[in-house]
């Protein structure tokens, strides 16, 4: 058995297929993870989400510890409630884990993995040396993540007035509290939406509100379909330990400016640099009947290969899609080995849909 997010029992009931999803038990889908994807790309669905860690950062050396820590710089977050995407690295420059960063009225929060979550707090506590600075994990909150371009709407009919008025101010990489809720128009779908921080005692109640309004329950399945099509990155597959954020289509995340500030992994990244960075991150798109997976070996003519890092079935294209680390000569053809043969693909941006549109 695994461990188990206070939804449990709600997504059995719900008829949920259930999969172990890094030590965590959670729903694959309600019945058709292609329904699911396609819900949340016309209308909106809800994803349970608490299986992520919650850490706030507070202290009075808070915001110098972060611009330490993260390959982003914080200072970028000139307001209460502004979000920033950042990754964290050892001092090689590779990725320990990616995350949202949160300015709150009174310090930082965190939301991290949760395959990560060990090595991120036993990392962060080694990164603390003699900062004032304390961080404290929030295992009695739970995250809904409500996705869709109808999901602000919809959900701001059924919660209260002030947290309704909010949803309708809230910018795109924001994050306000509300009473004791949190709420944040991000997501890892590619499509606007919300994330709901709040006490797990009350996420049974407000996920039946959200499925009795008509939003769809939604699980991991369409979760990475959506978030592969948005060409966004998953921890252990396209991003991780072996990798830095400039073979991996995150160089935008790496905030080099101003100079003097020596985040870690700063000296590992400039060496690469130096030597020449060797590979990238592109999209890939069978034109052919097949499926692209992980770790199909890609081969471009001349130069050398690569490998897929994720790949499945778009249910918005109705084409295979990847995205893969190749060569930096890679142009606009390569090929894909599945089952022993040879199969081209074609080389693009690695986006393919985001807001519902098409953009290969």
């Amino acid at each position: 058995m695994g461990l188990r997010t206070p939804l449990y029992d709600l997504h059995l009931a719900l008829g949920a297929k259930m999969v172990d999803f890094g030590g965590w038990d959670m729903p694959l889908h309600y019945g058709s993870q292609v329904e699911e994807h396609h819900q949340v790309r016309r209308d909106c669905g809800v994803f349970d989400v608490s299986h992520m860690t919650v850490i706030d950062v507070n202290g009075a050396q808070a915001r110098v510890w972060l611009q330490r820590l993260l390959a982003n710089d914080v200072d970028r977050l000139t307001e209460t409630g502004k979000a920033l995407y950042s990754t964290m690295l050892d001092e090689q420059g590779n990725v320990i884990d990616d995350m949202i960063v949160y300015r709150c009225e009174d310090g930082y929060r965190l939301v991290v993995n949760a395959s990560t979550r060990d090595k991120d707090l036993a990392w962060m506590t080694a990164c603390k040396g003699s900062f004032q600075v304390e961080f404290k994990e929030r295992p009695e909150l739970a995250i809904l993540a409500i996705q869709g371009p109808e999901a602000r709407n919809k959900v701001a009919e059924l919660v209260s007035a002030p947290r309704a008025a909010m949803i309708r101010e809230l910018k795109p990489f924001e994050g306000r509290s509300e009473g004791d809720w949190f709420i944040a128009r991000t997501g890892y779908t590619g499509e606007d939406g919300l994330e709901i921080i709040f006490p797990k005692d009350q996420s049974t109640a407000f996920f039946n509100d959200l499925v009795g309004a008509g939003i769809a329950p939604s699980g991991l399945g369409a979760r990475d379909t959506l978030r592969l099509e948005a060409g966004m990155n998953l921890y252990g597959q396209d991003i991780d330990e072996a990798h830095t954020p400039l073979t991996s289509n995150l160089g935008w995340s790496v905030a080099w400016e101003p100079a003097e500030r020596d985040f870690i992994g700063r000296q590992g990244l400039l060496a690469e640099i130096e030597h020449g960075v060797e590979q990238k991150m592109v999209g890939l798109v069978l034109e052919e009947r097949g499926v692209l997976r992980a770790h199909q070996v890609v081969r471009v003519a001349g130069i050398g290969e690569g490998e897929i890092t994720s790949g499945s079935f778009s249910p918005t294209l109705s084409k295979s899609i990847a995205l893969a680390r190749v060569p930096m000569a890679t142009g606009e053809r390569a090929e894909v080995e599945i089952r022993g043969k040879w199969y081209p693909v074609r080389v693009v941006k690695p986006t393919f849909v985001r807001h519902g549109k098409i953009l290969i």
